[in-house]
């Protein structure tokens, strides 16, 4: 009988990563192939095939017409939205906007990112679109959506015309006040498909129906100049998937929100795509240490490039609407997420002042670290590992040499010119790593008023565990927790999660006056939206969720607070409800709320206000079990598979080296060790220990109850 397999892929900067599962048996599977940056789409279909071989137990074999395994599902993570954005280059992107309203990417936000010395001076960064690459459309409503002044068709067909004559085919169009009414903005997209028919037009009303005009108006602009960058590349993937598969296999991508959407689905909602790959990890690092009984984590998603942190309270990631991307605000529903350039890849370099910088800037994986001998000139932190004896020798399971005296040489030129010799040069390179990602998680936690020492770290990606034991000493955590086949965590994370749909409109009115009928109006409207988009997926009506919620906020204040909506219909008994979750959440967020002041009906700052309401369409998918393993005999020795010199300060030390998948629950191993499987590499410095729990999952903490020195 042939396997029934659903797959998950991840493509990250160095590697294409794969998962897996057997429908029938629960048994989950796991390899990793290089990514092939040129063409994506190509390490993905390599992925597949390997995966295939591997369920057929012939790694290296092709599979046999009897027994090829039938794949049920696929589902990607992809980075191709986010790295579009982040190269900040945006050739042929236009906007259309309301006459008057050109410079709106000018003003933006009153925020200063950065000061210059003292003075109130600033110059702004560069637009998305440049402010002659703008053309704007007579037309105006007010925040009702009232009609002001009369959609121009002969300016629109006009300004259509321009944008085509000058080969500008990435457009976005928004219109002030288009969410409040949505019927100028679908006129507009009306004349640009009748006059530039070659155009990807992104309409603001579709794409983010939200007041705040900036935000809005650059979403907008980024789901235009993704559009057909994602289009084309998820298209590839699922021509490729047609050929080397059954046609109709259902093909999934994973969206910044913690769900799945069918890929003919992605080039209408590109932007929803933005921050895939990461959200996966952190959804797959989540369900993995609920099920170790860990609710409070800090999940760090370390790869070749970067490194991705999100916190976790109550076994679930944060949601946020509030994201960003490099320097723009990208205002759609997202795994809240802070990610540095802090990886494998991540380049050692020298800055203008003398002093050791690692990253951002990462060497991927064409032509990748020093010691991968595929053209690199640079030393990074892999390179910086492999000289201190931390990784062997060879990656997965040897089929990646690693060039020990081409990394040796290369960090031993970087220490020359700080005048280090090459151990201390690469110990630096790996301290300014861990700080880089340690940075990074104060940023999730201390500076949201949370401490670290509250959480235990989750340790995945390529990387992930091989400073883990560093972050704990540093942040003084209380453990580590690097899951099974850690560089897989985030393809694993894509079979975890639903089908997601998420529906806004802005609504804003005072709760003390609150129009029920409007908002069960509107509530109703986009459950229906929701509802139609899970049918057309094939999920029955009895098989659908819906989660309705508000943003809701003080009067007077700039920001909101998102609270879920109770069921049933919206009346004075309910909305006191999302009243008193929202004081709640208020005060949880930022230590105070004004629940006595609002309940004597004060008016003034402590009035509520609501702002946008919203839904979300959830299509339930099947989640993996999780096995437990048998126990142990109390005889790690029976994982060492040798040793070898590995420097931990100064000093070189004769380290055992244990083969993960013949350790066993109960199995306790004292630093200094080090423990290898395919796809990834874990460090038990000096003073720490790793237990193995029940599920497999590595323990890591501080062997003593005070912390030991810097490892």
């Amino acid at each position: 009988m042939s396997r029934r397999l659903r797959i998950g892929i991840d493509t990250g900067g160095t590697f294409t990563d794969v998962v897996a599962i057997d429908d029938a048996t629960g048994e989950i599977l796991t390899t990793k192939t290089p990514s092939t940056p040129h063409d994506p789409s190509i390490g993905v279909l390599d992925g597949i095939r390997k995966i295939l071989r591997l369920a057929n137990g012939a790694p290296s074999a092709p599979e046999t017409a009897t027994a090829r395994p039938v794949v049920t599902a696929v589902s990607h993570g992809t980075t191709v939205a986010t790295n579009a954005l982040l190269q900040e280059r945006f050739p042929g992107l236009g906007l259309i906007t309301t006459q008057g309203f050109r410079h709106v990417l000018e003003i933006a936000r009153q925020a200063v990112p950065r000061g210059y010395g003292n003075s109130y001076f600033w110059v702004k960064p560069e637009r998305i679109v440049p402010l002659h690459l703008v053309r704007e459309v007579p037309e105006r409503l007010n925040f009702r959506g009232e009609v002001l002044r009369s959609f121009d068709e002969a300016s629109a067909a006009e300004a259509a015309r321009w944008f085509r004559d000058r080969s500008i085919d990435s457009i976005g169009v928004s219109f002030i006040h288009a969410y409040a009414n949505p019927e100028h903005e679908q006129r507009m997209r009306v004349v640009l498909e009748r006059e530039h028919p070659g155009a990807h037009v992104s309409i603001s009303s579709d794409v983010l129906p939200e007041y705040r005009e900036y935000e809005r108006t650059v979403t907008t602009l980024v789901d235009a100049f993704v559009k057909s960058r994602v289009s084309a590349y998820v298209g590839a993937i699922q021509g490729r998937l047609d050929t080397e598969l059954e046609r109709g296999v259902p093909f999934y991508v994973m969206k910044s929100n913690g769900g799945v959407i069918s890929a003919r689905e992605v080039a209408a909602q590109p932007i929803t795509t933005i921050l895939s790959g990461p959200a996966a990890g952190a959804l797959g690092a989540s369900m993995l240490a609920r099920a170790a009984g860990y609710d409070r984590v800090l999940t760090a998603d370390a790869g070749g490039t970067s490194t991705d942190v999100c916190l976790v309270e109550h076994g679930a990631p944060g949601l946020t609407t509030d994201g960003a991307v490099g320097r723009f605000p990208v205002k759609v529903p997202m795994i809240d997420i802070v990610t540095v350039g802090a990886g494998g890849g991540s380049v050692a370099w020298i800055a203008p002042d003398g002093g050791l910088k690692v990253g951002p800037r990462s060497a991927g994986a064409d032509p990748g670290p020093l010691c991968y001998g595929r053209g690199g000139t640079e030393p990074t932190v892999t390179d910086a590992h492999l000289l201190l004896g931390r990784i062997p020798p060879r990656l997965l399971g040897g089929e990646i040499p690693l060039d020990v005296e081409r990394a040796r040489n290369g960090v031993a030129a970087l220490g020359a010119r700080l005048g280090l010799g090459p151990a201390r040069a690469a110990e630096g390179v790996l301290e300014i790593a861990a700080w880089n990602q340690a940075n990074a998680i104060q940023q999730v936690s201390v500076k949201r008023g949370l401490d670290p020492r509250d959480y235990t770290l989750v340790a995945f990606g390529g990387s992930g565990p091989l400073l883990a034991g560093w972050l704990v000493d540093l942040l003084h955590l209380r453990a580590a927790l690097i899951p099974l086949s850690p560089g897989n965590v985030s393809a694993f994370g894509l079979l975890t999660v639903d089908l997601k749909n998420d529906y806004v409109q802005t609504f804003v009115q005072r709760h003390d006056r609150l129009d029920y009928a409007a908002v069960n109006a509107h509530l109703a409207r986009l459950e229906g939206l929701a509802r139609a988009a899970l049918a057309a997926e094939g999920f029955a009506t009895d098989d659908m969720r819906i989660v309705r919620s508000a943003d809701l906020r003080y009067f007077g204040q700039a920001w909101e607070v998102a609270v879920e909506l109770p069921a049933g219909t919206i009346d004075e008994r309910t909305a006191a409800v999302a009243a008193d979750s929202f004081h709640d959440a208020h005060e949880q967020r930022y230590g105070y709320s004004y629940r006595h002041a609002t309940d004597r009906g004060t008016t003034g700052r402590q009035t509520m206000e609501w702002v946008n309401v919203r839904v979300t369409g959830i299509g339930p998918i099947a989640r993996p079990a999780l096995r437990e393993l048998p126990a142990g005999d109390d005889r790690p020795a029976r994982a060492l598979s040798g040793e070898r010199a590995v420097i931990f300060g100064d000093k070189a030390v004769k380290c055992p080296i244990y083969e993960r998948a013949r350790l066993a629950p109960g199995d306790v191993l004292n630093g200094p060790a080090i423990v290898e499987e395919y796809g990834a590499t874990t460090v038990v410095y000096p003073g720490q220990r790793i237990v193995v729990d029940r599920l497999g999952n590595l323990i890591l903490t501080r062997a003593a109850e005070e912390a030991p020195g810097r490892p």
